[in-house]
């Protein structure tokens, strides 16, 4: 049997071939229920002729409707069997029609099915009915769209990765030619003066320190991403662990022409956090700051309690950073256009890693930007809710 794969209706349109078999199928078995209904009369005819205490019976029980009824509707038992047979004959047809009506609507979701497996995963199965086939129907297409979001997922996944590739390789192959070629030139050159070796040797120094940062930028972002990977959770300071690294950021800062103040309230903030972590995380907030505050002069970090949560802003007056690139900056991988240089650019793995280390932490991440600052706004519970094992 032929059935049309792909209907975009709401209710099941059977073809013609099924109407056929639905006719088909009440008429043999209202004929099936005929023969079965004369079998019976004529086997309580023959036990009534041969066994007068059933015959009794009957009579006393075709009394009793009689007398109930107030009517004579029941004085053959043949009418009355007859009356009866019907009413379990009508039952029996409708329950097998409907049955059976019910197997050609399993059909029709089954070739839905099939046109959905054979990669058409645009299409839901359209029907709506109202017995247990509607709850099947609606697993099928919630089925379906967590296929299809999980798919979306890993196709942003392998591109991320190919991003990586692209992006890494290109960063890594930059400072690795200026380091041959400048180890070449100390290679081939054996009259240079002590000047131009030191230069030439400080130059492949300096660019082996940016392919080491890379590195472990890379090797970093794995292990945060590691979903088994425990942290340790100590009660600090928060005030005193941000400050410490403002100083260590004193210098640079000063260098760019900026000023890092820290400002907590209450002065006091004790936090159960891993100490290491959370160290990275200011660093790469700080260092962002830095890279791509452009034409800052302020670096803002500020933290007080709301609740059971502490909240964190880390801010700077700089350019303020355009919507498309804002929405984007946690991706895995993404690096604005304008970051993307020799001096700037890095794996894009920063904000990602910083993200991460968050969420290990149970809290959120979330930047905003205009026309006075850029902000990165951090919730962190003030102590740390058990895990399940």
């Amino acid at each position: 049997m032929q059935i049309k794969i792909h209907q975009t209706s709401d209710n099941i349109k059977l073809t013609t071939l099924e109407k056929s078999e639905l006719w088909v199928e009440g008429i043999f078995t209202l004929l099936i229920m005929i023969l079965l209904n004369l079998s019976a009369i004529f086997v309580l005819n023959i036990i009534l002729v041969q066994n007068a205490e059933f015959n009794n019976l009957i009579f006393e029980t075709k009394i009793q409707f009689v007398q109930f009824f107030n009517s004579a509707t029941f004085y053959s038992w043949q009418k009355f069997f007859i009356a009866l047979t019907l009413i379990i004959d009508v039952w029996v047809v409708v329950w097998r029609l409907k049955r059976r009506y019910q197997q050609m609507q399993l059909n029709h979701i089954i070739n839905e099915l099939h046109y959905i497996s054979l990669g058409n995963f645009e299409h839901r199965i359209p029907f709506k009915l109202k017995n247990d086939l509607a709850t099947v129907i609606k697993s099928i297409n919630s089925l379906v769209d967590s296929t299809v979001q999980a798919i979306e997922e890993e196709r942003e996944i392998e591109k991320s990765k190919d991003e990586l590739i692209t992006n890494v390789s290109h960063d890594i192959r930059t400072p690795l030619t200026s380091i041959i070629g400048y180890l070449g030139l100390i290679e081939e050159n054996q009259d240079l003066t002590l000047k131009n070796l030191k230069d030439y040797t400080h130059v492949a120094f300096l660019k082996a320190k940016q392919m080491k940062v890379l590195v472990d930028d890379l090797f970093e972002y794995t292990k945060v991403r590691q979903p088994d990977k425990k942290l340790t959770f100590v009660s600090i300071d928060l005030h005193a662990m941000i400050d410490q690294l403002s100083v260590e950021f004193e210098l640079l800062a000063k260098q760019q022409k900026m000023e890092i103040n820290v400002t907590t309230q209450p002065e006091k903030i004790f936090v159960e956090l891993n100490p290491e972590k959370m160290v990275r995380v200011f660093e790469n907030l700080i260092t962002n700051a830095l890279k791509y505050g452009t034409n800052a002069t302020l670096i803002e970090i500020n933290a007080y309690i709301v609740g059971k949560e502490v909240i964190i802003v880390v801010r700077n007056n700089g350019k303020a950073i355009p919507n498309d690139d804002l929405d984007r900056l946690f991706d895995r991988f993404y690096r604005g256009d304008n970051s993307r240089n020799q001096e700037t650019g890095g794996t894009g793995l920063g904000l990602a890693i910083t993200q991460s280390i968050i969420t290990q932490h149970q809290g959120s991440i979330y930047a905003e930007s205009n026309s006075g600052w850029t902000s990165f706004i951090i919730h962190l519970p003030l102590k740390q809710m058990e895990r399940p094992a």
